[in-house]
């Protein structure tokens, strides 16, 4: 299928928008948690509401890829903002445990649909040699939120005379405006094959792909798996670090900073991510950053001052950075095309699982062992995520001399057609 250029400027506007949700979403994590804090807390507690942000999400991700694939994929960004405002600013006025659970949840149900809406137009709109590119700059919005929100909730939020409660909830309404700011840059995003606005083609049929189908698809598994990991460990370190902080003795405006230079690091990564590609290779760049984030991870675990903690938390930022946008396009280019939404909604259904598993489990490890325990959990996934990662160097065929190939040439799912582009026949490597 040829798909024109859309208006210039098209991903450049939503990673300006994903800026902006994301940085509403990355201040009110720790503002989350810090109120929640403030009303009684403990670890177990903190665990159990950061894996309820992302148990909604964990139900509504496939049938919301199912919707994208045979329709429109911009609705879906003005909804997600309007759920994470929502969410964010009721989180501000609850007053007990489970009503910040449940407000939690709604904002991760609003991440996830932006998320869905976001990822389905990069992949409708980018030709596949574009794909590592587009999807590396498009987590870039990703990491200026990051980047920004903990530092802005660590300036707002104070433990001082006991203004926690009150400081934490004002981070929360600050978070809700942000969000809602993002809207100004949702115009034109999507766009027809024809350069009109996007729709179904009419007369297409809707071929419907089994999930079954797509999960047994070379490639969709192991590139789930990694951002599964990935997530994880960005997610826990958001939640965690303040608690950390809080028995460390180090202040919620210091590890606002820690926060945003683990995400510095990681928009520097995608910045550097086609050279290094260019230079190891997809699969050998993806087993080395994964391998290089479980030792960083377990090494936060350790009583280190605040200084050492932000040069391991730069060095898991950048090793962090690989494994999102290009699990994407792992999955993107295995998918068949009819379930290409389905496919990346399947991946975030596998982001959100352990977005509930691992804070609960994390929970319950620092309720036993401290709240070290769970970045060593966070080393040992991320490094049966580089195992996986390295699997297909093994046994790889002698055409595919760098091991990037993420699916075999045949055709993977019923019904997929052969997209390979000329550069990839004629190298008999994918396109970057």
């Amino acid at each position: 299928m040829k798909i024109s250029k859309p208006a210039r400027g098209w991903l450049l506007r939503l990673v300006i928008a994903f800026s902006f949700t994301q940085g509403a979403v990355s201040m009110a994590r720790p503002a989350v948690s810090y109120r929640a804090l403030a009303l009684g807390a403990d670890a177990r507690a903190i665990g159990v509401i950061a894996g309820i942000y992302a148990l909604l999400p964990l139900f509504a991700a496939v049938p919301l890829g199912r919707r994208t694939d045979h329709g429109r994929c911009a609705p879906l960004l003005p909804v997600g903002v309007a759920l994470i405002a929502t969410g964010c600013a009721f989180s501000g006025t609850a007053g007990s445990l489970p009503a910040m659970a449940a407000w939690s949840g709604v904002m991760g149900l609003g991440h996830l649909s932006f998320v869905i809406g976001a990822q389905s137009i990069v992949a409708r709109q980018s030709a596949p040699e574009d794909q590592d590119r587009n999807f590396g700059h498009f987590t870039i919005g990703a990491s200026l939120g990051q980047l920004i929100g903990p530092i802005a909730a660590g300036l707002v939020v104070s433990e001082h005379d006991g203004a926690m409660g009150r400081t934490s909830a004002a981070a929360l309404f600050v978070s809700a405006a942000l969000a809602a700011f993002s809207v100004t840059s949702l115009w034109r995003i999507e766009r027809r094959p024809d350069g009109t606005a996007a729709g179904p083609a009419k007369g297409a049929p809707a071929r419907k792909v089994s999930v079954r189908s797509i999960l047994t698809t070379r490639g969709v598994a192991s590139g789930m798996f990694i951002s599964l990991a990935v997530l994880s460990a960005t997610d826990i370190l958001t939640a965690y670090l303040p608690v950390v902080g809080e028995q460390r003795g180090i202040s919620p405006a210091v590890v606002g900073v820690l926060l945003s230079l683990r995400a510095a690091a990681t928009v520097a990564c995608r910045l550097a991510m086609t050279p290094m590609i260019r230079l190891m290779g997809r699969t050998v760049l993806m087993a080395v950053s994964c391998l290089g984030a479980a030792l960083l991870c377990a090494g936060i675990a350790l009583p280190v001052p605040a200084w050492a903690l932000g040069v391991l938390l730069a060095g898991l930022g950048f090793c962090l950075g690989v494994g999102q946008p290009l699990s994407m396009t792992t999955v993107v280019q295995a998918a068949p095309e009819a379930a290409r939404s389905t496919a990346l909604a399947l991946r975030l259904t596998g982001n959100r699982l352990g977005q509930v598993a691992a804070p609960a489990s994390a929970g319950v490890l620092a309720g036993l062992a401290g709240t070290a325990a769970p970045f060593v959990m966070l080393g040992g996934l991320l490094l049966i995520s580089a195992a996986i990662a390295v699997r297909p160097l093994r046994g790889r065929p002698a055409a595919d001399p760098a091991g990037d190939r993420p699916v075999p040439e045949e055709p993977r799912a019923k019904g997929r057609t052969e997209e390979s582009s000329p550069a990839s026949r004629s190298t008999g490597r994918p396109p970057r």
